[in-house]
């Protein structure tokens, strides 16, 4: 590997020494915002209106792919885009990455049937994989460890707003026959062409970083050897309740990823430091802790979160909008949270405590989650909501921050992309497995409610004066596919209705008891977190300093 002189011009932000003043990095940030906005709202506003979507283009029962083509491109893609981007500069990487999602999304508008929205939400993911980890890198080269508290309530603005414009957008545009003479659910996928349109002028005029050019092998085969392990993976992870686990397709794909993943780990042996994910990057223990702390923090995280949405809308009776705005405590909370561990990082100067605590009230949180019934009072959950949010909070940014603490200057993109990387297959496994746990019990538990409730009188009577709504109720209660379609729900009375939803939350119980024995495993894992001195150089000072170094006396 031959390095090449450093691209410097002492005019752009900076200057010589590649600091940066507040006043430039808040510019910066304004760019990367608007990026981050874009993958953070599409997370929102299309899971608000998928449903309607699906049924407008004839294909409800492989709306599923339209999600897991999205999930499997951004999860590949993450990796690569750290990677390259450590070799050739993040900006140009940024950049692809906001104009592939803008093309994948003014495509998705167009889509006819829902093939074409999965092939199109694929492309859109490509983008979407850079968005996140990239803007997270670029943060790490402009700001010092010890400094970045001070810049993360920006990026909580994006998650907070997100969070809430998203149900409302999505419900909004679903909700319409038509917008401007065009189906209402397409403006859920063009609106981010104007956002990512000026979203690229602004990271164009404002985002200026050194660029220190290095020879490298591309890892190819470790890349295509990626790709063979993780479709497949993916697939059976999203597909695999449908199919079956245990089904030939299933196992097929659990072949061909292992195959794939024996190979990729042969290619990052042969690559060396050139590796797409440099296996010597596990031999500092800050970096195997992170990623294996944060692999267990997405599946309890995404796989216990999966489920409360359908609480508030099966049980609670909440419309999607309504039940996105209802987790807006969780939001709160996430935020608060991120900007308490972050004040007092850059007081004290010490990390490894926050990610304990924001673990341990994330056990505490879904251990707490498994005790909400049908009838729990909803300002109850509301405040196990914000326990919730406080170790996200507490948790996600700190490890992140750690991680680029530890890590080379030259491996800041690498490093944050694979733990974001391993967060995400984390997330992936973990609704895989929490949607199979409830789906296998959801229907035992709704039998064992109607068996209990029909001893009642009150139950009795409804039955006897509702014909017609007690036909309804034995038909829709014999297994869990009825939750494929709960609309049957706002036909029954109260009485009738609540056993279902007395089923679907002890269903929902075991899940979040699940959630919080995995999240345990975390918190023993975040223990080992070390603890080491943050810098107060940015990546580009550093790097340019090495380079000074490695230079000599002029």
């Amino acid at each position: 590997m031959t390095a090449t002189a450093a691209s410097h011009n002492p005019s752009a932000p900076g200057g010589e020494r590649g600091g940066f003043s507040h006043r430039e990095i808040v510019t910066i940030i304004v760019g990367l915002m608007l990026g981050m906005f874009l993958a953070a709202l599409d997370q929102t506003i299309v899971s608000t209106a998928i449903r309607t979507i699906a049924d407008d283009l004839h294909g409800f029962s492989i709306q599923a792919w339209a999600t897991t083509a999205y999930l499997i491109t951004s999860t590949i893609s993450t990796p690569l885009y750290g990677k390259l981007s450590d070799i050739y500069g993040r900006k140009q990487f940024f950049l692809l990455a906001i104009i592939v999602f803008i093309v994948g999304s003014a495509l998705c508008g167009l889509a006819q049937d829902m093939y074409q929205l999965a092939g199109f939400r694929a492309l859109q993911g490509l983008g979407a994989g850079g968005l996140f980890s990239l803007a997270l890198a670029i943060v790490g080269d402009i700001v010092p460890p010890r400094e970045r508290a001070k810049y993360q309530g920006y990026f909580l603005a994006v998650f907070g707003t997100s969070s809430v414009l998203g149900p409302l957008l999505g419900g909004f545009f679903a909700g319409q026959g038509s917008v401007l003479g065009i189906t209402g659910w397409r403006w859920v996928f063009w609106i981010n062409v104007p956002i990512g349109l000026v979203a690229t002028a602004v990271v164009i005029r404002v985002l200026h970083l050194p660029v220190q050019r290095s020879t490298h092998r591309i890892d190819w085969p470790g890349a295509t050897a990626l790709v063979v392990s993780l479709v497949p993976l993916l697939t059976v992870a999203e597909q695999g309740r449908t199919w079956g686990w245990g089904s030939g397709r299933a196992l097929l794909c659990y072949a061909i990823g292992v195959v794939g993943l024996v190979a990729f780990l042969l290619a990052e042996r042969a690559y060396g430091d050139e590796a797409l994910l440099p296996l010597r990057l596990f031999r500092s223990r800050t970096f195997s802790v992170a990623s294996l702390s944060s692999a267990i923090l997405g599946m309890a995280m995404f796989g216990g979160l999966l489920v409360l949405p359908l609480y508030l809308q099966v049980v609670k009776g909440s419309s999607p909008t309504r039940a996105g705005l209802q987790t807006l405590p969780l939001v709160l909370g996430i935020m608060a949270g991120s900007v308490l561990s972050g004040q007092l990082i850059a007081r004290t100067g010490r990390y490894r405590v926050f990610p304990i605590v924001g673990s341990a009230l994330m056990v505490l949180a879904l251990f707490l989650f498994s005790f909400v019934g049908a009838d729990t009072p909803m300002w109850r959950i509301m405040l196990v909501m914000v326990v919730m949010g406080l170790g996200l909070g507490g948790n996600m940014q700190p490890v992140i921050t750690a991680v680029q603490n530890a890590s080379s200057p030259r491996e800041i993109g690498v490093s944050t992309s694979a733990v974001t990387f391993f967060r995400q297959m984390g997330g992936t496994a973990g609704a895989a497995i929490f949607l199979s746990v409830l789906f296998s019990t959801v229907g035992g538990k709704i039998g064992s409610a109607l068996s209990k409730a029909q001893q009642t009188p009150a139950f009795t009577a409804a039955l006897r004066d509702h014909p017609d709504q007690a036909k309804i109720l034995r038909q829709s209660a014999g297994g869990g596919s009825s939750l494929d379609d709960t609309s049957f729900l706002k036909r029954l009375g109260t009485t009738l209705a609540h056993p279902f939803k007395t089923g679907f939350a002890d269903a929902m119980d075991n899940v979040f008891l699940a959630a919080s024995g995995i999240m345990l495993v975390g918190l023993v894992v975040v223990w080992f977190l070390p603890e080491l001195p943050l810098r107060n150089r940015s990546g580009v000072q550093a790097r340019e300093e090495d380079a000074a170094v490695a230079a000599g006396p002029a």
